[in-house]
């Protein structure tokens, strides 16, 4: 069955709606009509069966027929990602979305291509939370992970969130093997893991993370680029901790 966004406020309404985005797709992309069923997620961990009931203006109505909840992963990873040229982000989210990835926290380092200003960034944001949305429709995920506004990496330690463990992807030669981090802790809950743009973070940049706490670690010999590196750093991560 398709699978829609059913936005939180909506799913305990006694009518619950499709917004206008959803409703278009359901009724004029994908021509369902009146009784066809669908699945329905809030992004908090919900989903259900539900029946098409009828439209309703330029929404859907819904009846919510089998809810289930999905447990949220043991481990929270937060991709602190320095934001690449291109469309390369929406394909970071995606995959950070397929990979179980709590939070995103897009990054303008000095060595980022892309600088916006403050009203720039918060469109950035949304259309990337819009992107998560549809990687979460497209993989079956119900959770969609908040997708922080563009900050520059000195801000976003400055926010003051508490990690049980912080790592960043670097090239210097004091650089550990993951798997050599995580054996000389306790499995946590939440881990921060920060991506460099091409070119890396620089000097100044790795050591104001290390001052916060994060902890350098190798790729690899082979120089990835700054969409693969994310990949690889969830990825062994979903295998170690989740």
């Amino acid at each position: 069955m398709h699978r829609f966004y059913l936005t939180p406020d909506q799913w305990n309404a006694p009518a619950p709606q499709l917004d206008q985005g959803e409703s278009h797709h359901a009724v004029d992309v994908l021509r369902l009509g009146a009784g066809d069923r669908v699945v329905v997620f809030d992004g908090l961990g919900s989903e259900a069966t539900a029946q098409i009931v009828a439209p309703e203006g330029k929404t859907i109505k819904l009846r919510l027929l089998a809810k289930a909840k999905t447990q949220p992963l043991p481990c929270a990873i937060t991709l602190g990602q320095a934001v690449p040229k291109g469309k390369n982000m929406d394909f970071i989210i995606q995959k950070a979305v397929e990979l179980g990835a709590a939070r995103i926290a897009p990054l303008f380092s000095d060595r980022t291509v892309v600088q916006l200003d403050a009203a720039d960034a918060e469109k950035k944001r949304t259309k990337w939370h819009e992107t998560a949305i549809e990687a979460c429709k497209q993989c079956g995920q119900n959770r969609i992970p908040e997708v922080l506004t563009p900050r520059t990496p000195k801000a976003f330690f400055e926010s003051g969130d508490k990690y049980d463990l912080m790592l960043i992807a670097s090239l210097q030669p004091d650089a550990r093997r993951i798997k050599e981090v995580l054996a000389e802790v306790n499995k946590p809950a939440n881990v921060l893991v920060l991506v460099g743009p091409e070119g890396d973070f620089t000097p100044a940049e790795i050591s104001l993370a290390k001052s916060f706490g994060c902890q350098p670690i190798t790729l690899g010999p082979i120089i990835l680029r700054t969409e693969t590196a994310a990949l690889y750093c969830l990825s062994v991560l979903a295998h170690e901790l989740f």
